[in-house]
């Protein structure tokens, strides 16, 4: 697996890179309820399971907030997975069946301070809530054979190839449209 992503500060500079591109992207845009113009309006985050060499840049989300409607627009996200305050990473990452987490990620875990309960909720939003998003309902055909639901996210994980770094950031862009609400 991709552990050691979670201790590596350049992979989530990364993801902090792109996700300031796709605020670039957002702001370019106009406004999507009214048109107007978009200004910067970030919210603060207090994100868990961050490295601390990066935790500083990761302590506000990129959102934007209209001139005229005065309604806030979020783009998607890499670094974050909708309003957990993990990163995303980390939810994709930690909540394999404890059984195949191999002792280092145990150890992982135990180090990012991510308590086994929230493991549980995050194997529990895997198997029985993730399959039941709109995302997954519209792509899960792409991939043959049919990825396993009862295995997620390891199964899931396993479907994108390359580098491990490439396989995640390929895995997390997936993953994307979960990171904001429609």
């Amino acid at each position: 697996m991709c552990h050691f992503l979670l201790q590596t500060p350049n992979f989530f500079l990364l993801l902090l890179h792109i996700d300031a591109e796709l605020a670039a992207q957002t702001k370019a845009a106009a406004c999507p309820f009214c048109g107007g113009v978009l200004h910067r309006s970030n919210y603060e985050r207090k994100p868990r399971a961050c490295p601390r060499e990066v935790l500083g840049r990761f302590q506000s989300r990129f959102s934007f907030c209209c001139s005229l409607c005065r309604k806030r627009t979020t783009p998607e996200s890499l670094r974050f997975l909708g309003r957990r305050v993990y990163l995303g990473l980390a939810v994709v990452l930690l909540p394999q069946r404890r059984k195949t987490l191999s002792s280092a990620a145990i150890e992982l875990c135990e180090t990012l301070g991510v308590p086994t309960r929230t493991l549980s909720r995050w194997r529990q939003w895997w198997i029985q809530r993730f399959p039941c998003t709109k995302l997954w309902q519209a792509l899960c055909a792409r991939f043959m054979p049919p990825v396993a639901t009862i295995d997620l996210p390891t199964s899931l994980i396993t479907r994108f190839s390359g580098a491990a770094h490439e396989a995640m950031l390929r895995l997390l862009a997936f993953l994307c449209p979960l990171s904001v609400a429609r």
